[in-house]
Order: C-alpha cells, then structure tokens, then sequence
C-alpha cells in the first residue's frame, strides 16, 4: 500500500513537471506527433575510430571525407553526370573549401559561374545527407548567419521551376553580395556535421604522433564526439594532475620520438630545467637516441635529446618505486625496477645488464631524488598542471570520456575486461569484470574533482600509474611495460609484453557473450568494440572476431604500425542498414590531397546488414523518446479526464 501511494506521488509530480512545458492538449499532441515522426525516422550514422596516436593529419582527413561517406553521395549523385576529375576537384572542395577557393583566387579563377554550378551541387549533397533527420534537427545544425537560407535551399521543391529561377537569384545574390566563399564554407561544414551523427574514439589519442594536441581541438569542435580512455590518454591525464610517473613517462615517449615540440610549442610545458639538469649530469647513453637516429652521426642535439631522456627515465623509475611502495595493493613490487636490481652482481631478476650507468641513483636509497632532481620535478609538475590547453583537453576527456561506453546495443572499451589464466575474471582489490571498470572510472573522477578543487587526492591521483601499465589494468591489457629491460637488458625474452588471457578467449563467442550479458546487453545485434591490439590484416588476420560479436577496429592508424598491420587504421561505420568496417591506406599529407585532388583509399567490407532498416525507435535515443511519449500520453489522459469533469 504504502508502495502505491509512493508512486502515485512521483506520477504526480512527474505530470505536474512536465505539464509546465507542455501547458495545453494542443501543446501535448503537438510534441506527441512530433515524438512519433522522429522515432520513425532512420537511426544516425556512429563512426568508432581507434588509437589515432597522434597522427593529426590522416585523422583530420578522414574527418573531412567522413570515412568516405562524402565519397559515396558525390559517386551516387554525380557518377554518371561529372568526369572522375570533376568529382574529385568537387570531392576535395568539401573537404578543404578554403583551401580549394584560395588556390582558384590565386590562379586568377575565381568566377561567379564556377560558384553558381558549386552551390548547386552543396545543396544537392546537403539536400542528401539530411534526408534521414527531421527539419528541426537540421535546422540546429545551421550554420549562423545562413540558416534561413540554407533551410529554404535544402527544403525546396525541385519540380517547381519558378521555385528554380528564384533559389538561382539566391546564389547570384550570395556571390554578388561577396559572400560566396563563406557560403560554400559553411554548406561544406554543414554536410560533414550532418553525414557523421555521433564519433566514438576508443582510446589513444595520444602517444608517439605528432599532433594530438590537434587531435584534441578537432575533437572538441565536433558536434557529438565521446572517448573511451586508453591507456596513453589516462598517462596524459595523470600527468596533468601531477603524478610524477605520468609525467615523466610523458616526457620519455616524447623525447623517445623526437617530439619535444608538442610539450614545449604545443602546451607551453618548459624542458629548460631538465635540459640544464641532463648536460650536466648525464652521460651519453646511444641507447636512449631518439627512435630513427643514427648513432654513429649523431649531433649535438640528438646527443642532448638522449641525456634528458635518460634523465627522465631514471627519475621516472624513482617515482614509479616510490608509489608503488605506498600502494602494496597493487601488488607492483616486482616492477620496483631500481629496487630489484643487483648493482653488486650487474643484474635484474638474473637477467644481465648491458651497462651499470644510473648517474644520481643511490645504489643504497635508489627511490631518493637529489635535490637537484627535486627541484626539475616540481618544476614540471608546476607546468603540466598549469598548460591552459592541456588543461581544456583533459577537461574534455573527463567531461566526453570513461571507461567503457555500452550505446545502442555496442560495449565499447579501449582495452580490455581483466581476466585470470583460466578465464575467469581477474580480482584487483575485491573488484572485477564491469565493477572493476566502473572503479576505475569513479578513481579518474575522484582525482580531477580534488584537482579542479586545488587539492590533490593522492590515492586517486596514484592510481593512474596503475591504470597506465598495472597488470589488471582494463586499459593497458598486458601483464608489465618491460621499457627498462628494452633498454638495459641485450637478452630479447625479457622484453615480450605478454597480453592478458582476455585477448586470448575474447575470440570466442560464447565468451563474448557472457561478458555483453554481465554489462547488461544482449541479442542478436550487440557488440564488444575494441582497440589497442593492432589487427595484422596484411597476414590475413579478420578485425571481426568471435562469429561477429567482437570487433577489434586498431588497425594501425599510427604510421609505425603501418608496416605491421598493412593498412593504415579502420572506421566501423554503423548506419540504419547495419555495420561495415572501412580499412583505410596511409594518408601522405593534407597539402598533397588538396595539391592532386587525392584521397585516402578505404576498403569497405560490409559484414552486418539489418533486414528491417533500423529507425530511432531502436536505439537507446529511442528508448528515451518512448518513454517521453509515455509520459505525454499520461499528461493527455489527466488533461481529457479534467475537461470530462
């Protein structure tokens, strides 16, 4: 009984709530219809992309072509109409319009009538890629400024031939006016947002590249874009909040891959103090050379890229020893690197160092900093956690990113679901299989909330050194990080990295299943997505696995891994008709694409379609819809029954 009065009093205060939006029957059966219409519509296109690593100017491509999907409407509506070189000067223009019209101005090119045919053509494609949303829809999508003109253009009726003549005095107003190149500009953005409705990157936006930096701003600007955490974005965002393991990890990856700019040009993070600390207290250690450089001619500057490196990297281990002796419970102590070697005997773990060189380690208190170290790290730490922009794009991971994602019927994750030898899930700390990654994401939040708060939580802030490279960790997925024994041990059987057991049973479906169930998904048409574990397509290896229910889409997106995997990354594209998997070949450079009118060649291979399209009503979008209309009906029934009275 007193469960029924409860409800009865929230379906009050629910109706009350919503009745203040929606006042009269006229406004409620308005949005009714309005809720019916959309649900019946086709469900948007989502886009997965994983492990960019940096590689800015193939990502910034591939948002531009939309995986291709701009590709195929200029095929399909212009195939048969337009010379391949036509579609791909028109392809290139949506693509890159500024730089398309800039290019034309300087060849002295720049006509009304090649304007007049171009805005003809956006409309069409733009006309194209909205059909699948309501007008409303499309209408917050507009671009300011445009809007009107653009709702009119893409909504007219193209068998009206008065309705023809008075849109063309529409354009030759618009170029007329000068407004041509900011109306092309808009139309080209405008397609792009509409033909791609949601973006998932499942992890590493960061690592060896050049430009995640770049990556990030791309992503902050997309209308719809979320993250799943890997493991080098949570090394970023450690390293951001301070811990000293992640930063110095950060440092060494950078140096690693001559990359030093993207600290010190693209989040203003100083080096100065650990370049002067390296040259006076390092020695020239080859070993750390820069990945690519040639030893036996290395210059000054490679020599001193090679002493802070190295200096990082000691002062890395020290940090790393430091928490994982206040942390037992991660259970770490053989990773203790500077505790665990033998300085007497030249050993680790009875491996044979090639070298006993550790400038600055006490051999008696080897997790001690000198002061001198004391005083680059606090320095650092000063920088990492002041950069204005890195302190945006840490805001957006925390604010658009999480561990996993389930949306629409997918379990999204970088890495993986932590398991035994046996199958079984994996125990850290009394937690395992979705609770384990459900703790890990409270511990990401729990430390940027004491951050954004000027305090530091420091067994949060800990844990993301656990989360970069802890053996139950669901984002790194392996059992150690072995750089040290890369570096300091000849013997190659110390440097495997050998991959949690989920890797190895995540290949059947049976079990792919078990773990869909315990996230709380099931049927026919779900999911796990994957990244992190590059797919060697080129030794015949399929991304689709476990009869379909696992997709793993790292396909090499970062150029080192291109030789390994054949390809140069995947996009999963999942429309109303089902899914596909588009494998794309390396990007050589945005100059050269807009240069040659080039693009990046993807192999599509369809391998999911639907029987019945699918609509809204089907996707988690829908379920809310639902649920809105069931209330609406509610609130028309209290309305009716008081007009009754």
């Amino acid at each position: 009984m007193a469960e029924n009065k409860e409800n009865e009093r929230r379906d009050r205060e629910y109706l009350r709530l919503i009745s203040e939006k929606y006042p009269t029957v006229q406004a409620a059966a308005t949005e009714m219809i309005n809720l019916e219409a959309i649900l019946r519509l086709p469900k948007g296109t989502e886009h997965f992309l994983s492990d960019l690593h940096g590689e800015y100017e193939a990502f910034c491509h591939i948002m531009n072509n939309c995986s291709g999907v701009i590709r195929e409407k200029v095929e399909r509506l212009y195939g048969q109409s337009m010379t391949k070189r036509e579609r791909d000067e028109f392809a290139t223009l949506i693509y890159y319009p500024s730089a398309i019209i800039a290019e034309r101005r300087s060849c002295g090119l720049d006509d009304k009538d090649w304007y007049r045919v171009q805005l003809h053509r956006l409309v069409e494609v733009c006309r194209s890629v909205a059909s699948k949303y309501t007008r409303s829809k499309v209408r917050k999508a507009l671009p300011k400024y445009f809007d009107y003109i653009i709702d009119e253009l893409i909504n007219m009726d193209r068998d009206d031939f008065d309705k023809e003549a008075y849109y063309g005095e529409i354009f030759d107003s618009i170029i007329e006016l000068g407004r041509a190149e900011a109306f092309v500009e808009a139309m080209a953005e405008l397609i792009k947002r509409l033909a791609v409705d949601w973006l998932h990157i499942v992890g590493d936006v960061f690592d060896r590249g050049e430009n995640p930096d770049k990556i990030m701003d791309l992503l902050i600007g997309h209308h719809n874009a979320d993250v799943q955490w890997g493991n080098h974005d949570i090394q970023w965002m450690g390293a951001h909040l301070g811990n000293e393991a992640n930063i110095f990890s950060v440092i060494d990856l950078s140096l690693k891959y001559d990359n030093a700019d993207l600290l010190e040009e693209g989040y203003g993070i100083s080096l100065r103090k650990l370049s002067v600390y390296a040259m006076e207290e390092m020695d020239d250690d080859p070993y750390f050379y820069p990945v690519g450089a040639d030893p036996k001619a290395a210059g000054e500057s490679v020599r001193l890229t090679a002493k802070m490196r190295k200096a990082a990297f000691l002062m890395q281990l020290k940090a790393e020893g430091e928490i994982i002796e206040r942390r037992p419970e991660y259970g770490m102590q053989d990773r203790n690197i500077l505790k665990n070697i033998d300085f007497a005997g030249g050993t680790f773990k009875g491996a044979k160092l090639r070298d006993l060189s550790f400038p600055n380690v006490d051999r008696k208190d080897p997790l001690r900093f000198t002061a001198a170290e004391r005083d680059v790290a606090e320095g650092l730490k000063r920088s990492f956690r002041s950069s204005e922009k890195l302190a945006r794009h840490i805001s957006f991971l925390v604010r658009r990113g999480s561990a996993y994602k389930i949306c629409n019927n997918n379990l999204i994750f970088h890495g993986c679901v932590p398991l035994s030898a046996d199958g079984s899930y994996a125990n850290f700390c009394g937690r395992e299989g979705r609770g384990l990654l459900d703790y890990c994401e409270s511990m990401v939040r729990r430390a940027y909330a004491a951050f954004k708060n000027g305090k530091e939580d420091k067994e949060a802030l800990d844990f993301f050194f656990y989360l970069w490279c802890g053996k139950c960790s669901p984002l790194y997925g392996r059992e150690k990080l072995t750089t040290f024994e890369r570096l300091y041990i000849e013997d190659k059987s110390f440097h495997k990295e050998e991959d949690n057991s989920y890797y190895k049973y995540c290949k059947d479906k049976a079990f792919c299943e078990r773990i869909l169930r315990d996230f709380g998904i099931a049927g026919k048409y779900s999911h796990i997505i994957n990244g992190h574990v590059p797919v060697r397509t080129k030794l015949g290896e399929n991304p689709v696995k476990a009869e379909g229910k696992l997709i793993v889409i790292d396909g090499g997106f970062c150029k080192a891994y291109h030789e390994k995997t054949g390809i140069a990354g995947y996009t999963l594209i999942y429309n109303s008709h089902g899914l596909r998997l588009c494998a794309h070949e390396p990007f050589d450079s945005i100059e050269k694409a807009i240069e040659q009118r080039s693009d990046i060649h993807s192999e599509v291979t369809v391998f999911e379609t639907r029987q019945n399209r699918l609509l809204v009503r089907d996707t988690d979008t829908g379920k809310e819809l639902l649920e809105q209309l069931e209330g609406l009906k509610m609130l028309m029934s209290s309305y009716t029954g008081k007009m009754d009275e």
